[in-house]
C-alpha cells in the first residue's frame, strides 16, 4: 500500500469538506440577510396585502382578472416590469409592441415569474417580489443584478391560451 497517496486523499477530502463548511456559513449569511431585506421592505409598506406562498414568492394582486388562470402547457402573454426594492427599474417590455409569450412550466423565464402566473387569471395585474432562489439566485447577472438579490415584479396577464 502506498501511504502516502492515501494521506494525500485525505488531506484533499479534509479541504474540500473544510471549503464546503466555509462557503455554507457564507450562503447562510447572504440568505439571512436577503430575508432582512424582505422584512424590512414588507415592512416599510405598513399594512400591505402581500401573501408569502411555500416557495417563498410573496405575491400581491393589484388588478383581478376573469379570464383563464394558466396551467403547466398553456402558452401566455403578458407585460412585465422588473425593479429592484427601492423600485429602480432594470427590465421591462412595457414600451415592446408585442408582448412577452411563455409556456408555462417550459423553464424559459424566471421560476418566481412561472409561479406567481399560475395565481392570476387572464386580464389581472399583480406585483411578486422574488427571493433570490426564484429569480438570479446567488450569482446574479453580471453588472446588472448583484447575487441573493430579492426583486419586484409588476405583471399583466393579457392572455392564456389551453394547449390540453
Amino acid at each position: 500500500m502506498n501511504f502516502k497517496k492515501i494521506y494525500i486523499k485525505k488531506i484533499n477530502w479534509l479541504l474540500i469538506l473544510l471549503m464546503f463548511v466555509v462557503s455554507c456559513g457564507e450562503i447562510g449569511t447572504w440568505k439571512q440577510q436577503e430575508d432582512q431585506m424582505i422584512q424590512d421592505y414588507l415592512s416599510s409598506l405598513g399594512d400591505t396585502a402581500f401573501v408569502r406562498k411555500p416557495s417563498g414568492l410573496y405575491c400581491i394582486e393589484l388588478a383581478e382578472g376573469t379570464g383563464l388562470i394558466p396551467e403547466t402547457g398553456d402558452s401566455v402573454t403578458f407585460y412585465y416590469k422588473g425593479m429592484f426594492l427601492d423600485r429602480v427599474v432594470f427590465d421591462t417590455n412595457l414600451t415592446d409592441s408585442i408582448p412577452w409569450k411563455h409556456l408555462m412550466g417550459s423553464g424559459d423565464i424566471l421560476e418566481g415569474i412561472d409561479e406567481g402566473l399560475r395565481y392570476m387569471k387572464e386580464g389581472g395585474k399583480a406585483r411578486l417580489l422574488t427571493p433570490s432562489s426564484l429569480a438570479y439566485g446567488p450569482n446574479g447577472v453580471w453588472g446588472v443584478i448583484p447575487g441573493y438579490t430579492p426583486l419586484l415584479w409588476e405583471i399583466e396577464l393579457l392572455s392564456v391560451k389551453k394547449n390540453k
